[in-house]
Protein backbone atom coordinates (compact mmCIF):
# COMPACT_ATOMS: atom_id res chain seq x y z
CA UNK A 1 0.00 0.00 0.00
CA UNK A 2 1.19 3.50 -0.80
CA UNK A 3 0.04 7.10 -0.48
CA UNK A 4 1.36 9.72 -2.86
CA UNK A 5 1.28 13.38 -1.77
CA UNK A 6 -1.93 12.74 0.15
CA UNK A 7 -3.57 15.98 1.28
CA UNK A 8 -6.96 16.45 2.92
CA UNK A 9 -8.66 19.80 3.42
CA UNK A 10 -12.07 19.93 5.09
CA UNK A 11 -14.90 22.15 3.78
CA UNK A 12 -14.17 24.76 6.46
CA UNK A 13 -10.68 25.21 5.00
CA UNK A 14 -8.82 23.24 7.67
CA UNK A 15 -6.03 21.12 6.21
CA UNK A 16 -5.61 17.99 8.32
CA UNK A 17 -2.80 16.26 6.40
CA UNK A 18 -0.41 17.67 3.82
CA UNK A 19 1.62 15.87 1.14
CA UNK A 20 1.91 12.53 2.94
CA UNK A 21 3.87 10.04 0.83
CA UNK A 22 4.20 6.74 2.67
CA UNK A 23 4.81 3.19 1.45
CA UNK A 24 3.61 0.33 3.65
CA UNK A 25 5.30 -2.97 2.91
CA UNK A 26 3.62 -6.36 2.92
CA UNK A 27 3.90 -8.12 6.28
CA UNK A 28 5.14 -5.01 8.09
CA UNK A 29 4.27 -3.97 11.65
CA UNK A 30 4.05 -0.19 11.40
CA UNK A 31 3.28 2.25 14.20
CA UNK A 32 1.97 5.74 13.45
CA UNK A 33 2.19 8.18 16.33
CA UNK A 34 2.00 11.91 16.95
CA UNK A 35 0.42 14.45 19.26
CA UNK A 36 -3.35 14.97 19.28
CA UNK A 37 -4.41 16.79 16.13
CA UNK A 38 -1.37 15.68 14.13
CA UNK A 39 -3.53 14.05 11.45
CA UNK A 40 -3.10 10.36 12.29
CA UNK A 41 -6.76 9.33 12.25
CA UNK A 42 -7.61 11.45 9.22
CA UNK A 43 -4.75 9.79 7.37
CA UNK A 44 -5.74 6.18 8.08
CA UNK A 45 -9.36 6.85 7.11
CA UNK A 46 -8.07 7.39 3.58
CA UNK A 47 -6.45 3.96 3.49
CA UNK A 48 -9.74 2.11 2.99
CA UNK A 49 -11.67 4.90 1.32
CA UNK A 50 -13.65 6.32 4.24
CA UNK A 51 -12.21 9.68 3.24
CA UNK A 52 -11.18 10.81 -0.24
CA UNK A 53 -8.01 12.89 -0.66
CA UNK A 54 -8.34 16.52 -1.67
CA UNK A 55 -5.08 15.93 -3.51
CA UNK A 56 -2.90 12.89 -4.03
CA UNK A 57 -3.60 9.15 -4.25
CA UNK A 58 -3.95 5.99 -2.22
CA UNK A 59 -2.63 2.94 -4.08
CA UNK A 60 -3.12 -0.74 -3.32
CA UNK A 61 -0.97 -3.13 -5.34
CA UNK A 62 -0.13 -0.17 -7.57
CA UNK A 63 -3.75 0.75 -8.36
CA UNK A 64 -5.89 3.57 -6.88
CA UNK A 65 -8.29 2.11 -4.30
CA UNK A 66 -11.07 4.20 -5.84
CA UNK A 67 -11.01 1.86 -8.87
CA UNK A 68 -12.60 -0.88 -6.75
CA UNK A 69 -13.47 0.36 -3.26
CA UNK A 70 -15.30 -2.84 -2.31
CA UNK A 71 -12.25 -4.96 -3.06
CA UNK A 72 -10.04 -2.49 -1.18
CA UNK A 73 -12.20 -2.74 1.93
CA UNK A 74 -11.99 -6.54 1.78
CA UNK A 75 -8.20 -6.31 1.82
CA UNK A 76 -7.90 -3.44 4.31
CA UNK A 77 -9.65 -3.75 7.67
CA UNK A 78 -9.98 -0.72 9.95
CA UNK A 79 -10.72 -1.14 13.66
CA UNK A 80 -11.97 2.08 15.22
CA UNK A 81 -11.04 3.53 18.59
CA UNK A 82 -14.67 3.20 19.79
CA UNK A 83 -15.58 -0.47 19.44
CA UNK A 84 -19.27 0.23 20.12
CA UNK A 85 -19.44 2.15 16.85
CA UNK A 86 -18.70 -1.07 14.94
CA UNK A 87 -21.37 -3.23 16.61
CA UNK A 88 -24.30 -3.90 14.27
CA UNK A 89 -25.54 -7.40 15.22
CA UNK A 90 -27.91 -8.66 17.92
CA UNK A 91 -25.51 -11.49 18.79
CA UNK A 92 -21.74 -11.85 18.59
CA UNK A 93 -21.85 -14.28 15.66
CA UNK A 94 -24.39 -12.13 13.80
CA UNK A 95 -22.14 -9.12 14.26
CA UNK A 96 -19.10 -10.96 12.90
CA UNK A 97 -21.13 -12.20 9.93
CA UNK A 98 -22.36 -8.75 8.91
CA UNK A 99 -19.40 -7.97 6.64
CA UNK A 100 -19.36 -11.32 4.80
CA UNK A 101 -23.14 -11.11 4.40
CA UNK A 102 -22.78 -7.75 2.68
CA UNK A 103 -20.17 -9.27 0.39
CA UNK A 104 -22.90 -11.68 -0.73
CA UNK A 105 -20.92 -14.73 0.31
CA UNK A 106 -22.82 -18.05 0.28
CA UNK A 107 -24.38 -19.01 3.67
CA UNK A 108 -21.98 -21.94 4.18
CA UNK A 109 -19.00 -19.69 3.52
CA UNK A 110 -20.31 -17.07 5.95
CA UNK A 111 -20.71 -19.74 8.63
CA UNK A 112 -17.16 -20.94 8.01
CA UNK A 113 -15.45 -17.53 8.15
CA UNK A 114 -17.45 -16.50 11.23
CA UNK A 115 -16.50 -19.72 13.03
CA UNK A 116 -12.83 -19.20 12.16
CA UNK A 117 -12.82 -15.54 13.23
CA UNK A 118 -14.44 -16.38 16.57
CA UNK A 119 -11.90 -19.13 17.19
CA UNK A 120 -8.94 -16.86 16.39
CA UNK A 121 -10.18 -14.14 18.75
CA UNK A 122 -11.29 -16.52 21.52
CA UNK A 123 -14.95 -15.50 21.33
CA UNK A 124 -16.53 -18.84 20.40
CA UNK A 125 -18.11 -19.23 23.86
CA UNK A 126 -19.79 -15.83 23.46
CA UNK A 127 -21.25 -16.44 19.99
CA UNK A 128 -24.90 -16.22 21.12
CA UNK A 129 -24.38 -13.35 23.54
CA UNK A 130 -25.54 -9.77 23.09
CA UNK A 131 -22.35 -7.93 22.03
CA UNK A 132 -23.21 -4.88 24.15
CA UNK A 133 -22.79 -7.00 27.29
CA UNK A 134 -19.16 -7.82 26.49
CA UNK A 135 -16.28 -6.19 28.37
CA UNK A 136 -14.23 -3.45 26.74
CA UNK A 137 -11.47 -5.88 25.78
CA UNK A 138 -13.99 -8.39 24.43
CA UNK A 139 -15.66 -5.70 22.32
CA UNK A 140 -12.28 -4.82 20.83
CA UNK A 141 -11.77 -8.50 20.03
CA UNK A 142 -15.24 -8.58 18.46
CA UNK A 143 -14.26 -5.70 16.20
CA UNK A 144 -11.13 -7.64 15.23
CA UNK A 145 -13.21 -10.77 14.53
CA UNK A 146 -15.55 -8.77 12.29
CA UNK A 147 -12.60 -7.53 10.28
CA UNK A 148 -10.96 -10.96 10.11
CA UNK A 149 -14.14 -12.47 8.68
CA UNK A 150 -13.62 -10.26 5.62
CA UNK A 151 -10.25 -11.90 4.94
CA UNK A 152 -8.06 -8.76 5.00
CA UNK A 153 -4.37 -8.60 4.21
CA UNK A 154 -3.87 -5.30 6.06
CA UNK A 155 -5.35 -4.56 9.51
CA UNK A 156 -5.35 -1.01 10.90
CA UNK A 157 -5.90 -0.30 14.60
CA UNK A 158 -6.83 3.22 15.72
CA UNK A 159 -5.81 3.71 19.38
CA UNK A 160 -6.57 0.07 20.28
CA UNK A 161 -5.85 0.42 24.02
CA UNK A 162 -8.09 3.40 24.80
CA UNK A 163 -10.42 2.79 27.72
CA UNK A 164 -9.14 -0.71 28.49
CA UNK A 165 -8.04 -2.02 31.89
CA UNK A 166 -4.78 -3.93 32.21
CA UNK A 167 -6.22 -7.40 31.38
CA UNK A 168 -7.98 -5.87 28.36
CA UNK A 169 -4.75 -4.26 27.17
CA UNK A 170 -2.87 -7.57 27.42
CA UNK A 171 -5.66 -9.39 25.58
CA UNK A 172 -5.71 -6.93 22.69
CA UNK A 173 -1.92 -6.65 22.50
CA UNK A 174 -1.57 -10.42 22.22
CA UNK A 175 -4.22 -10.42 19.48
CA UNK A 176 -2.35 -7.75 17.51
CA UNK A 177 1.00 -9.55 17.84
CA UNK A 178 -0.53 -12.89 16.84
CA UNK A 179 -2.16 -11.36 13.76
CA UNK A 180 1.21 -10.03 12.66
CA UNK A 181 2.84 -13.40 13.27
CA UNK A 182 0.10 -14.99 11.15
CA UNK A 183 1.23 -12.87 8.19
CA UNK A 184 -1.03 -9.84 8.27
CA UNK A 185 0.33 -6.37 7.62
CA UNK A 186 -0.42 -4.47 10.83
CA UNK A 187 -0.71 -0.70 11.26
CA UNK A 188 -1.24 0.64 14.78
CA UNK A 189 -2.07 4.28 15.42
CA UNK A 190 -1.27 5.04 19.05
CA UNK A 191 0.38 7.43 21.47
CA UNK A 192 0.86 4.55 23.96
CA UNK A 193 4.18 3.48 22.49
CA UNK A 194 5.31 1.50 25.53
CA UNK A 195 2.69 -1.14 24.71
CA UNK A 196 3.64 -1.94 21.12
CA UNK A 197 7.00 -0.47 20.18
CA UNK A 198 9.00 -3.58 21.08
CA UNK A 199 7.02 -5.55 18.48
CA UNK A 200 7.20 -3.08 15.61
CA UNK A 201 9.35 -2.99 12.49
CA UNK A 202 8.95 0.71 11.80
CA UNK A 203 7.85 3.93 13.49
CA UNK A 204 6.32 6.98 11.79
CA UNK A 205 5.68 10.30 13.54
CA UNK A 206 3.15 12.84 12.28
CA UNK A 207 3.48 16.49 13.26
CA UNK A 208 1.06 19.25 12.30
CA UNK A 209 -0.40 17.12 9.53
CA UNK A 210 2.94 16.22 7.97
CA UNK A 211 5.16 13.14 8.04
CA UNK A 212 7.99 14.23 10.32
CA UNK A 213 9.91 11.00 11.01
CA UNK A 214 10.00 7.55 9.41
CA UNK A 215 12.41 4.73 10.19
CA UNK A 216 13.55 2.06 12.61
CA UNK A 217 11.85 2.46 16.00
CA UNK A 218 15.09 2.59 17.97
CA UNK A 219 16.28 5.51 15.85
CA UNK A 220 13.05 7.48 15.39
CA UNK A 221 12.12 7.31 19.07
CA UNK A 222 15.17 9.39 19.96
CA UNK A 223 13.47 12.40 18.37
CA UNK A 224 9.97 11.81 19.74
CA UNK A 225 10.06 14.61 22.30
CA UNK A 226 10.54 17.11 19.47
CA UNK A 227 7.00 16.36 18.32
CA UNK A 228 5.13 16.17 21.61
CA UNK A 229 5.36 12.37 21.80
CA UNK A 230 6.42 10.87 25.12
CA UNK A 231 9.33 8.45 24.98
CA UNK A 232 8.46 5.17 26.74
CA UNK A 233 9.90 5.05 30.23
CA UNK A 234 10.60 2.35 32.77
CA UNK A 235 11.26 3.29 36.40
CA UNK A 236 11.72 6.86 35.23
CA UNK A 237 14.56 5.99 32.88
CA UNK A 238 14.82 5.56 29.12
CA UNK A 239 15.33 1.89 28.32
CA UNK A 240 16.01 -0.32 25.33
CA UNK A 241 13.26 -1.66 23.07
CA UNK A 242 13.40 -5.23 24.30
CA UNK A 243 12.82 -4.37 27.97
CA UNK A 244 9.80 -2.06 27.64
CA UNK A 245 7.25 -4.86 27.93
CA UNK A 246 8.98 -6.97 30.56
Amino acid sequence: METQNLTHTFPDGTTAVTNISLRINSGEFLIITGANGSGKTVFIRHLNGLLTPTKGKVLLDGKPITKNIVEARKKIGLIFQNSDSQIVGQTVEEDVGFGPLNLNLPPDEIKRVVKTALEITGLTAFSKQNPYFLSGGQKRKLAIAGVLAMGPEIIIFDEPFTGLDYPGIITVLKQIVNLHKAGHTVIVVTHELEKVLAHSDRLVIFHNGRLAEDGKPEEVIKNSNNYGVRMPLKNGEKVSLMTWLE
